[in-house]
């Protein structure tokens, strides 16, 4: 859910608000629901004793998902894709195959869900109206996590002996699914030829992930895809917004970067790039063409995202400059500062009685300096200012000095937990003031700044 407060509105917007709402005989909220719904937007409007805040309908927001949850250890982790896809508006219905309940129970599931848990194909309650049938056809979407080999060849070969498959058998609407196997059973002839007649038949997949698997030493192409990765698949197939970004392209970083003292050691930052990345997916929803350069992270590429890997700033630099001219540039990476100017070919060796080695220390080249004062600047230069104190002052410093339309301040202190964290509490520094946003989740974040990006390029002057 993208939201907006009023209280954190511009002064001046909330002023004509209050004589639109006035001259109408209306509340603010009133008016604020019939300028929204002017705009064809469902809305609806929260109020509490300190604010009010409206909540715009995302991709998911209403759309009904029937999870099927197949048999696998990686069933634990739809428990936090029913949270995630809940936080985001959709109901969540889910069916567990028999061997699923070996892994997850039906009561943590039902809870996470709101509702209830089907697993028996021959139930006295629902078949009464022909359940399989019913449930088939009721969904805006069917998932299928963690689809089995053996899902996926009944899927393939058209069984119905249980409700899941029964259900996928006399479905119409579309279906997606997220394998999770041992990489020799993903790889076998017959999980291969299952895959080709699935993608024939128009089911979507999204995953397997490459690396460690359940068992103990095996490892390759199996592992299910994360929650996350789930959801965006899943916005990207309910997704009808309008896509105010269409026909744009944007250059984004996003990450830490690694500067290396010798081939073993390196100079790094906590920055996880889940923020950038988040952004980045948000602008894809919103139509654009985002091509995000990301230094060392251990999280999936964004959906629907080009993304050049890099390590070093020098190596990050290099990247944004060829993908220049854009028409945005946002710069999320937490970039390096500084550089050993002495880096070692071979591993630095601790030997007794010896001090330690000296780094001489060097300026990283300024990424975002450079794309802000570049030939080819884009039209709208957005930069984030990670600061541990003297926040504002640091951001108004920046603004200037990078060249930047907006800084996005957030305070990294270690006890915000920001760094490699779930959320983000920030503030958008222009020239002509400060907007603050409440403490919320990074993909909150990203939706919400994707918004503010869009309006921002469909006027004539940013």
């Amino acid at each position: 859910m993208a939201s907006i407060t009023i209280r954190n509105l511009d002064g001046s917007i909330k002023e004509k608000l209050r004589l639109r709402a006035a001259a109408h005989g209306r509340s603010m909220e009133e008016e604020v629901r019939l300028v929204l719904g002017e705009l064809g937007n469902a809305v609806s409007i929260e109020t509490s004793a300190t604010s009010t805040t409206i909540h715009a309908p995302g991709a998911l927001s209403g759309r009904r998902i029937l999870l099927i949850i197949g048999a696998g250890i990686a069933a634990y982790k739809c428990l936090d894709l029913i949270r995630r896809l809940r936080e985001r508006g959709a109901q969540v219905r889910p069916v567990l195959t028999k061997a699923a309940e070996e892994f997850v129970t039906p009561l943590a599931v039902g809870a996470l869900a709101a509702d209830k848990v089907f697993t028996e194909l021959f139930s006295r309650e629902d078949e009464h109206d022909v359940g399989h049938i019913r449930l088939s056809r009721e969904a805006d979407l069917i998932v299928v996590a963690p689809a089995t080999a053996d899902l996926m060849a009944k899927m393939a070969t058209g069984l119905a002996n249980d409700l899941a498959s029964a259900i996928l058998l006399a479905t119409d609407k579309r279906v997606l699914i997220a394998p999770a196997m041992n990489p020799r059973m993903w790889n076998h002839p017959a999980t291969r030829r299952n895959r080709a007649v699935l993608q024939k038949d128009g089911i979507r997949f999204v995953g397997p992930n490459k690396g460690e698997m359940a068992e103990s030493g095996e490892s390759g192409d199996g592992r299910m895809a994360e929650p996350l990765e789930i959801v965006g698949a899943i916005e990207k197939l309910l997704d009808r917004r309008p896509k105010p970004l269409a026909g744009k392209t944007i250059v984004m970083t996003s990450g830490p970067t690694h500067e290396p003292i010798d081939p073993v050691r390196y100079i790094a930052n906590r920055s996880s790039g889940k923020q950038g990345h988040a952004i980045a997916a948000a602008l894809a929803r919103l139509g654009a063409t985002v091509r995000l350069v990301s230094g060392p992270v251990t999280i999936p590429d964004p959906e629907d995202v080009a993304v050049i890997h890099v390590s070093t700033a020098r190596e990050m630099r290099d990247a944004v400059e060829q993908l220049l001219p854009a028409d945005a540039a946002i710069m999320v990476a937490a970039v390096a500062d500084w550089r050993t100017a002495n880096e070692a070919g071979e591993k630095i060796k601790k030997k007794p009685g010896e001090k330690a080695p000296a780094l001489q220390m060097i300026e990283n080249p300024d990424i975002l300096a450079g794309v802000g004062h570049s030939k080819s600047r884009p039209r709208l230069v957005v930069g984030f200012a990670a600061e541990t104190q003297d926040l504002l002052a640091n951001a108004k410093r920046k603004l200037d000095k990078k060249g930047a339309d907006w800084i996005v301040a957030n305070d990294v202190s270690h006890a915000t937990g920001v760094m490699g964290g779930d959320r983000n509490a920030v503030r958008i520094v222009t020239r002509s003031g400060v907007e603050e946003w409440p403490d919320m989740s990074k993909e909150e974040v990203a939706e919400r700044l994707a918004a503010k990006i869009a309006a921002a390029l469909q006027t004539v002057e940013v």
